[in-house]
């Protein structure tokens, strides 16, 4: 079911959440484009609308038109400068999304080759709360989990048991 090529832990345990909350069938809008892990949510029943790729931070006008009541969006919002205003103008009544935490010991991510594979925001668990309470999200369930790496050293090792992603469900508030 996950190929080797895949994050297959990560994959495993959202897929697993999202089931728990929201069985198949189910229409979704994934905000960013086709991926593995939208085509394994095809996969397992669900109906998925992925955004183009379009910068959210300026282009919205593809949330305004959905008509899914789900919204998913799987380490996306740390990409953003505005997540609070993506938030905010997501369609529908629920969303389940994923943030990598931020690690004490190794500093946000950024490419080195592709100018917007970059972290803007890495959260702590509150702070990532705290901006969906703002936004009008009330968390419905978390789960955080580590994401250890096949190297050797100290990071390493701290990556088995430090917490990498958080991953949440919400409904909107009333």
């Amino acid at each position: 079911m996950y190929e080797n090529t895949y994050p297959e832990k990560r994959f495993k345990i959202t897929l697993e959440f999202l089931k728990t909350h929201i069985p198949p069938p189910q229409e979704i809008l994934d905000l960013g484009v086709k991926n593995p892990f939208s085509e394994l949510l095809v996969s397992e029943g669900y109906s998925v609308e992925n955004t183009f790729g379009q910068d959210l931070d300026e282009d919205r006008k593809q949330l305004e038109k959905s008509t899914a009541n789900i919204s998913t969006a799987f380490e996306i919002f740390e990409h953003l400068l505005s997540p609070l205003e993506v938030m905010k103008s997501l369609p529908g009544n629920y969303l389940f999304a994923s943030v990598p935490l931020k690690l004490w010991f190794a500093r946000a991510y950024k490419s080195k080759t592709d100018p917007w594979d970059r972290h803007y925001h890495e959260f702590e668990q509150w702070q990532f709360d705290w901006l969906l309470d703002k936004a009008g999200w009330e968390i419905i369930d978390s789960k955080s989990f580590t994401h250890p790496v096949k190297k050797i050293g100290i990071r390493p090792i701290l990556r088995l048991f430090t917490p990498r992603y958080y991953l949440v469900f919400c409904k909107r508030k009333s």
